[in-house]
């Protein structure tokens, strides 16, 4: 039996209603994502929220008959609420009251599969817990003053603040180790100069559909926000057969907790060290502009807003219109439209891709003893090869190859 959830959101004057009313059907996305059946939803208009409720407290009443009305189990609110605010509702609605963060964090927590995945994400779950320890043992309180003499409550808040805080700090050495290992991946791929292509785009948009269908991988594919969370990183040989690395990242949110951006810097580093970015969109939702334009913003938030960027619009077989199509392909010059779920239009952006990694390549003819074997494999490895025989013990390549690896071959290559 799935649990009963009702849906709160608060309309300011800085937010227009149909803001507010799509970022409740995200939140109602993101609670059948958890698993959570959305029986109502409630919004108000305030200036500003109120610090006792975030709503008011006549609505706060009205929500608490709500909830014995529905027979529902918890309350998620569309935005962060304090200690304060969680706890006093708790007590009047007698439900449990999550926010939207908290809700990303669960549903993070259940879909982290490896060993990094799950260390970013308890390392946020404690990070946005610690400063709310002090209400969660709000019942027990001091049984004498006086200094020296310090009740249960607060006494028990310092033993959890101190593992807490130990906790995080065991996380972060954890993860710097993580960032090691990636830094050691990462300078193995320099030396094969393969270059680095990551997936980014909202949650949903169908970046491991088109990862799957590139490189005939088998990433779990599901219409769910956060379907996957771990990255995955596949090799791809162009048809200019030219070798890159493709990089599934963690769909962004909009409203995507701090915590979470900051817990998942080894994971995003990959977007900030990437040649190219794949700026990947679903066309068919109504509000893909909007998806653009917070996908962009998180993108700032973590230094990658000056990437190159090759927008791709996904799903084009949703779309009813052609016309619609090649409007937003003028509207974003650098962009390439494709259904990742039919391969509509694979080709072209296979070929739009070499395009855009194309790199300066000197081709020519080297000469290469059997004692410069490494340099023949790395030919092979990172160039193109138009032929290749042996004169004696002499391998004799034509070649196209990146100009970094050219200098390395001066020494053996054939003028004419």
């Amino acid at each position: 039996m799935s649990e009963k959830t009702i849906l709160v959101g608060l309309e300011r004057p800085s937010i227009a209603r149909w803001e507010l009313l799509e970022s409740l059907e995200e939140l109602s996305q993101l609670s059948l994502t958890a698993g959570a059946e959305v029986v109502a939803t409630v919004t108000q208009r305030l200036e500003r929220p109120t610090a006792p409720y975030y709503i008011g407290k006549g609505k706060a009443e009205e929500l608490a008959l709500l909830c014995e009305e529905k027979k529902a189990t918890s309350i998620i609110f569309d935005d962060e609420l304090t200690p304060a605010q969680g706890r006093n509702l708790e007590v009047l609605c007698k439900r449990k009251v999550i926010d939207r963060t908290q809700l990303i964090l669960d549903i993070f927590a259940a879909r982290a599969r490896t060993r990094e995945g799950r260390l970013q994400v308890e390392l946020a779950q404690l990070q946005y817990l610690l400063p709310r320890l002090t209400h969660m043992w709000g019942h027990l309180s001091r049984q004498s003053g006086g200094v020296g003499s310090r009740g249960p409550g607060e006494t028990q808040l310092e033993v959890d603040r101190r593992r807490a805080q130990e906790r995080v700090a065991r996380l972060k050495e954890d993860l710097q180790s993580v960032r090691r290992i990636r830094q050691t991946q990462r300078e193995g791929r320099l030396r094969q100069q393969w270059p680095l292509v990551s997936l980014v785009g909202y949650t949903n948009a169908g970046k491991s559909s088109l990862l799957n269908l590139l490189t005939k991988s088998a990433v779990l594919e599901e219409d769910l926000l956060f379907a996957t969370l771990d990255p995955t990183t596949r090799q791809l040989v162009l048809p200019n057969h030219q070798k890159i690395l493709l990089t599934d990242t963690v769909g962004f949110i909009r409203k995507l907790p701090h915590t979470l951006v900051a817990s998942f810097k080894a994971t995003l580093e990959e977007v900030e060290l990437a040649d190219l970015l794949l700026h990947v969109v679903d066309l068919s939702h109504p509000h893909y502009l909007d998806q653009i334009e917070a996908v962009e913003k998180i993108l700032k938030e973590i230094g990658a807003a000056e990437k190159k960027c090759l927008i791709v619009f996904n799903k084009i077989d949703c779309i009813p219109h052609p016309d619609l199509i090649q409007r937003e392909l003028k509207r974003f010059p650098n962009s390439v439209a494709i259904s990742a779920r039919l391969g509509l239009g694979r080709e072209e952006f296979l070929s739009r891709l070499g395009q855009e990694l194309s790199s300066p390549r000197a081709e020519a003819c080297y000469h290469l003893p059997p004692e410069a074997s490494a340099l023949l494999a790395e030919i092979h490895r990172s160039g193109h090869v138009s032929s290749l025989h042996y004169e004696e013990e002499t391998a004799v390549v034509m070649a196209s190859v990146p100009t970094s690896l050219a200098q390395k071959l001066v020494p053996f290559e054939k003028k004419n």
